[in-house]
């Protein structure tokens, strides 16, 4: 590390602490040469994933866009923003853990997921904008997939008018 007052690479390390959140190290240093103390931080350098469109172009993930697409389909339910934003933290830790480039099909099977766990109405909704429905018929076959056989049976009684 060049030092600050005098330019030289010659240091120590004095004091090191990592911080609280363990995404960042403190370091003290003191120069060999003119003795002054200096600081530095270290933080992990991330590689930043990347989005290959159908169209074969390449973005950064966003996770703003998880949350707006999640907004659109739970618009009306009962959810939470902060349960929105844990879902986009999630998917893109779990993507990140499957390489640097993931498919925009990838992105909306991991939002489905974690939003069936949520939310199974707003899942459907969201189903059907990603999977693209075209009939009816899409839709009774994403509602088996995401009830599963042991799920088609409701535990409470009909809404009486």
């Amino acid at each position: 590390m060049r030092c600050p007052a005098c330019g030289t690479f010659e240091d120590k390390v004095i004091d090191s602490r990592q911080s609280e959140d363990g995404l960042l190290i403190r370091r003290r240093r003191a120069c060999l040469a003119c003795q002054r103390r200096f600081t530095t931080f270290e933080r992990l350098e991330e590689v930043p994933l990347l989005v290959v469109k159908r169209s074969g172009d390449r973005e950064p993930f966003d996770p703003a866009k998880v949350v707006s697409g999640l907004r659109l389909a739970t618009k009306g339910r009962p959810v939470d923003a902060a349960d929105l934003d844990r879902i986009a933290t999630a998917v893109e830790e779990s993507l990140r853990l499957e390489g640097t480039e993931v498919s925009s099909d990838r992105v909306g099977r991991a939002v489905l997921e974690h939003l069936r766990d949520l939310d199974v109405v707003a899942a459907v909704r969201f189903a059907s904008v990603y999977k693209e429905f075209d009939d009816l018929a899409d839709f009774e076959r994403e509602l088996d997939e995401l009830m599963g056989p042991s799920r088609l049976t409701k535990a409470t009684e009909p809404k009486r008018h």
